[in-house]
């Protein structure tokens, strides 16, 4: 069994023995206490149309701490229509994955034109290489 080692804490920089998670234990509690205010939140009937601006608002969570809840699957989006998360790419709010469809269409075109620019660079390079080869045997029989 790991005793685990010494880490700065992820949120406030104290050094702390790390086991488990990347936080100090004294900021997993408050983690633990804003999951609680988010969850009570909207729990309640009235607040299950809430965006995560309002429950960030509401509750003095920050947006980036909701989102990750929502990520880590601790905030279900389920029974909550119009709770999402910023795409990290333009900040649209998304309710998966970390990029909304449009950012997710541009990243895909710019591996494409990227591949095809690295294809058509080792196509040029393998063509100039042949190129020296026949020059070299050319020179080489000149002689």
């Amino acid at each position: 069994m790991s005793l685990g080692k010494l880490a700065n804490c992820s949120r406030c920089d104290t050094l702390f023995v790390q086991v488990v998670r990347d936080i100090c234990p004294k900021c997993n509690q408050e983690v633990e206490q804003e999951y609680e205010k988010c969850a009570r939140f909207l729990r309640k009937r009235e607040n299950r149309g809430s965006n995560i601006h309002v429950v960030s608002e509401e509750t003095g969570v920050s947006v980036k701490q909701i989102t990750k809840f929502i990520k880590e699957g601790r905030i279900s989006i389920e029974g909550n229509p119009n709770l999402g998360y910023p795409c990290e790419v333009c900040g649209f709010m998304i309710r998966t994955g970390n990029m909304c469809e449009s950012c997710m269409k541009g990243l895909k075109h710019e591996i494409t034109q990227q591949l095809d620019v690295e294809q058509r660079l080792e196509a040029d390079s393998r063509a100039r290489l042949a190129e020296a080869a026949a020059y070299r045997r050319k020179q080489n029989s000149d002689e």
